[in-house]
This record gives C-alpha cells, structure tokens and sequence, in this order.
C-alpha cells in the first residue's frame, strides 16, 4: 500500500486505469487542502503581505519627482479591494504548498521510474523550491525597474493610478513566470535523468534553445517590457548550461558504475 491508501504495483506489474485515477484524485486532493491551508494563512496576515508586495512600487514612487507616479493604489468598484485580496490569498497559497505540490507530483511519477531514479526525490523537490523561491526573489526585484520603464513610456502627461487587483495581479503573475523560468534546469536534468534527451543533444543545440528561452521569456512575462524580458531570460540561459553539466555528470556516473 502507498502513502495514499491506494495499492501499488509490484516491480513486474502495472497499475490499472482506475488505480491511476484514484492515484492521482488522491495527489489532487492533498495538493489543494495544502493550498487552501496556505490561503488561509496568507489572509489572516494579509496587512503584512500587502506592505510587503507594496514595498517595489512604494520604493519607486518616493525615488522619483512627485508627479511620477502615487504610491497608493485604488479600488475602483465595491468588490475590487475583496477580490483583490482573495487574489492574494490564492498566490500565496499556492507558493506556501509549493513544496507538498511537487511532493505529490513526484510521488505520481515515481510507479513510471526505475529504482536507482527514486532515489532523486527529495533532491528534485528540494531544488525545485529552491529555484522558484529564487524567481520570485528576482521578480520581487525587477518589478520595481518594470514599472519604472512602463511609466515613464506611458509619457508625462497621463497620470499614474493603478488599481489594487491589476497592480495583485501583475505581481502574482511575475512571481509565478520567473519562478517557473527557473524551473527549467529541474526539467532538463529529469528529462536526461530518463533518457528522453541526452547532454551532448542539448549542447550541440544551444542556439536554438537560447532562441526558445528568449521566446518562452517573451510569452510567461506578464508586463512585456524588455527590462522584465531580459532579467528572466538571462538566467535562464544560464541555467541551460548547468543542466547540460549535470546532465554530463549523471553520465559520468552511469559510465563508471556500468
């Protein structure tokens, strides 16, 4: 029996289509209280997580002449400031279940895996939180530089005021595209992990992924200034060539305990 209550397969044998689906409603199910939890918990201190999401636009506003841009934000319907911070509740939900979401999409995977590739779980769950905490430190940092480059492009004569579940939502939707930007090197060293792609066949085709990193950039950035653009492809092209090292590291290995 797994952790789920749902008998598991022996090593010659395979799971039904009803197991599957039981598998993963189970996955699905745990993966959800966990983010109602952290929903929970984000809306019981949402003053505090508001200051803090403020904290980039506040910073950028008091920089700059008075008439750049209020560091207030409006509500512009009876409903905006509610939805507004259930907006809130539901990001930061789903980034404090982060680490029981991969968890649970691991533990899906892993009937499909082979013994000696089990073993990498925690090290994928452990990374793959790592990096996009790291995404979402840097677009906490770059969100500030993107708004600087929007107002001023939006030109001196329109004055700045922007409401609270636009300014949530782009700031969600930021955090979430460089954080599953840097999810990238996770899913090319699983990928040659299993042997659906090899290190030599990433690195002989470097240019053409740079070119699909900056394309991939150019869709999940949700503000589309080049600023944003740049501060998530670069690292991402950096993080290529680490996989492509790790990559050649785990053959590396295979060769020598073969």
């Amino acid at each position: 029996m797994s952790d789920t209550g749902v008998a598991q397969p022996g090593a010659g044998d395979t799971m039904t289509l009803t197991e599957h689906l039981a598998e993963l409603r189970t996955r699905i199910i745990r993966s959800a209280l966990a983010v109602t939890i952290g929903m929970v918990l984000i809306i019981v201190f949402y003053e505090q997580v508001y200051d803090f999401l403020l904290g980039p636009y506040r910073d950028l506003c008091e920089s700059k002449p008075e008439n750049f841009c209020s560091p207030d934000l409006f509500a512009f319907s009876p409903t905006e400031g509610f939805s507004a911070r259930l907006r809130i509740g539901m990001y930061g939900g789903i980034i404090m279940a982060l680490p029981v979401i991969l968890w649970q999409i691991w533990r899906f995977v892993v009937p499909a895996l082979e013994a000696k590739e089990k073993r990498y779980a925690i090290p994928f769950v452990l990374s793959s939180v790592v990096l996009f905490a790291a995404g979402g430190v840097l677009a906490y940092f770059t969100i500030g530089r993107a708004l600087e480059f929007l107002i001023a492009w939006s030109g001196e004569e329109v004055n700045q005021a922007f409401a609270i579940d636009k300014y949530v939502g782009l700031f969600g939707l930021m955090i979430f595209a460089f954080g599953i930007g840097f999810l990238l090197p996770v899913l090319l060293v699983f990928l040659q992990l299993v042997n659906v792609v090899t290190p030599k066949a990433l690195l002989s085709g470097w240019r053409y992924a740079i070119v699909a990193i900056f394309v991939l950039a150019a869709v999940i950035t949700p503000s589309g200034d080049p600023i944003t653009l740049m501060m998530l492809a670069g690292p991402m092209v950096g993080m290529y060539f680490i996989a492509v090292l790790i990559g050649y590291g785990i053959m590396r290995r295979r060769r020598a305990q073969a």
